[in-house]
């Protein structure tokens, strides 16, 4: 548990024991209300099982077209997207949603509902971009014209 966070729910009066006991286990004691736990278990599998699956995904897309070793390419990238986003936030995202860029976003999901990808592969792609353009236009990174472009591109069925 070195580092981690350790969910902590307790009375006023027991707060700083459980606390303590978090921090003897070695992990950073973060309060959460004991109705907020839910939100809280959701935030942290989505974070890491979603990431385990992305990563995945996209391995498995490198090593269909003849990535030899493709943590090797993936690790360094998602590290430092990671550790930008943590740092940054609404100012991380990059990339063609980031940018506008309908017709990149067009020739991705023509490419990754190819024969030879995944087959959950566009779907999730289109499923993170919808929400990178939700994102993008709240965080001042494109207009809601280009956000329509966007989303009419990513709602279309791919046969």
């Amino acid at each position: 548990l070195s580092a981690s966070a350790v969910a902590v729910t307790a009375d006023e009066e027991v707060l700083p024991v459980a606390q303590a006991l978090a921090v003897e286990m070695g992990g950073e004691p973060v309060v959460v209300a004991e109705e907020d736990r839910p939100a809280y278990h959701a935030a942290l599998a989505h974070a890491s099982n979603h990431l385990n699956i992305l990563t995945a995904q996209s391995a498995q897309v490198l090593d269909r077209i003849g990535i030899e070793d493709p943590s090797r390419v993936l690790g360094p990238l998602m590290q430092a997207s990671l550790d930008n986003a943590l740092a940054s936030g609404a100012g991380s995202l990059t990339g063609p949603v980031a940018r506008g860029d309908a017709g990149t976003v067009a020739q991705h999901l023509q490419v990754l509902g190819g024969p030879d990808m995944p087959q959950d592969v566009r779907g999730a792609y289109s499923a993170m971009a919808q929400s990178a353009v939700q994102r993008a236009v709240e965080w001042g990174l494109i207009n809601s014209s280009a956000a329509a472009d966007l989303l009419d591109i990513l709602s279309q069925d791919p046969r």
